[in-house]
């Protein structure tokens, strides 16, 4: 049982660290071809942190273990939603700024919606995965196009000062790179191993470990860049961090992952469902005309987290 235990810790260092190497790379890589610091923190940020659900979601579908892949994307959603942006809000209340973050609320609400009536059947589909994907590429050029056209200094000035200053070589852009998805690769493998493992001692579910351990570890790169930002008073990051993320967990990393091998939906329960997409509204209702996000929002945000965890004990 420790050894499991320590799998699953060792195996969300390796995704943590692994994604950590992606967004400096990729952050690096992209300034020095000229893309500005909000199309960055709008779009390879957001892949970044959510490159760990990519790489887990992927290798379990791989192995045939569909519902931890879609456990871990449901689960990552309601987790950045109710205990990140709730955490957030808790260290300073949020008001967003920008209005590209703002038209992203009814882009996840809508992708939240889709999904749903894609999995009625009981399953998510190669068809499924490939609109899904279709969908991601399109929503990524929208944020880019719309992020062009912004031409607000003090918008520019929020996302400059989340992205670093490019590294000092392309070599240790690329080694960065490289060891930050060999990182993924290997810590997506070790975590399913434990997570698999510790399942099948308890006789837990394989999907309310994906709702769970895997959602919540995968989930810790948005978690640090929103805590963080929050902590800087950048609202605009915190609240793009994790709604583009989301989005980007149902079209990219579902499609992706539908694309290898059809995942079942069945151990699904409908009120997993109804409170990702319930939150996903909610979210949109809280923030309102004002877009802003207080600390009692914050606090009911994490009360509805610790609710339906609790709903998944045995």
């Amino acid at each position: 049982m420790l050894y499991l235990l320590f799998l699953v810790i060792f195996g969300l260092v390796l995704l943590t660290l692994g994604a950590e190497g992606l967004v400096r790379a990729g952050s690096s890589i992209a300034l020095r071809l000229g893309v500005t610091p909000l199309v960055i923190g709008l779009t390879i940020v957001a892949f970044g942190t959510g490159s760990p659900e990519l790489v887990v979601s992927a290798e379990a579908a791989f192995y045939g273990n569909s519902a931890i892949a879609l456990g871990n994307v449901i689960g990552s959603n309601i987790s950045n939603t109710c205990l990140i942006l709730g955490t957030a809000a808790l260290i300073y209340p949020m008001k967003s700024k920008t209005q590209v973050v703002q038209r992203e609320i009814p882009v996840m609400v809508a992708a939240t919606g889709i999904l749903w009536l894609m999995i009625i059947d009981g399953e998510l589909g190669r068809i499924d995965g490939l609109i899904l994907l279709i969908s991601s590429f399109a929503y990524t050029f929208f944020v880019y196009f719309i992020a062009r056209r912004n031409k607000s200094e003090e918008v520019h000035k929020t996302f400059s000062e989340g992205i670093e200053e490019p590294s000092s070589s392309k070599v240790l852009d690329a080694a960065m790179l490289t060891g930050g998805l060999a990182l993924l690769v290997v810590g997506a493998k070790i975590l399913l191993d434990g997570a698999i493992g510790i399942a099948k001692i308890f006789q837990i579910s394989e999907v309310v470990i994906g709702l769970t351990i895997v959602a919540i570890g995968t989930s810790l790169p948005e978690l640090a860049t929103s805590t963080v930002a929050s902590f800087k008073k950048k609202s605009d990051l915190a609240l793009g961090n994790a709604i583009g993320s989301n989005i980007l967990n149902i079209l990219c990393i579902l499609g992706v992952t539908a694309l290898i091998y059809p995942i079942s939906a069945e151990e699904i329960r409908l009120l997993d469902m109804s409170v990702l997409l319930g939150v996903a509204i909610l979210l949109w209702a809280l923030l309102g005309m004002r877009f802003i996000l207080d600390r009692v929002e914050g606090a009911i945000l994490l009360i509805i987290y610790i609710v339906y965890i609790y709903t998944l004990i045995p």
